[in-house]
């Protein structure tokens, strides 16, 4: 029997509410955990996951048979669920509804894995990419 090769990679970016710093030094490893356990259970292969107190990023190897709404509603409302059950005192915590999803190539995952691990010294350093950084889309009329 024949198999399909199958080389998706997609960093993933998604912020808080409102950007408010939610994601505290007290819960960010806890949330990340569960994201990336959730992505487990999907079948994606976590390359890396990072981020700000108010966004996150996430980058996987993505299985042939899921697609990128639903990896990305199930994160959000897994980690949301945990935040609200699992950890007291954060009883506000909610996700923006949209998010940023971008293809990247085989030869640019390391790229990618390293913008991720590197999340806060790109925000300290202002080294940021403005790309993967965008977690919505901006919609302008046409002319």
């Amino acid at each position: 029997m024949t198999q399909s090769k199958v080389q998706v990679y997609i960093h993933c970016v998604w912020a808080t509410y409102q950007r408010l710093p939610m994601l505290t030094p007290e819960i960010e490893r806890a949330v990340y955990r569960c994201i990336e356990n959730e992505a487990h259970r999907l079948r994606c292969r976590v390359l890396a996951i990072n981020g700000m107190p108010d966004h996150v990023h996430l980058c996987v190897k993505l299985p042939s048979r899921l697609d990128i709404a639903r990896l990305m509603n199930q994160v959000k409302g897994v980690a949301s669920h945990f935040v609200h059950q699992q950890l007291p005192g954060n009883e506000g915590f909610a996700w923006q509804e949209g998010y940023g999803a971008f293809s990247v190539g085989p030869r640019e995952v390391s790229l990618a894995v390293a913008y991720i691990e590197n999340q806060k010294d790109h925000h300290a350093s202002n080294t940021l990419d403005a790309e993967w950084e965008a977690t919505e889309e901006l919609y302008l009329p046409r002319a």
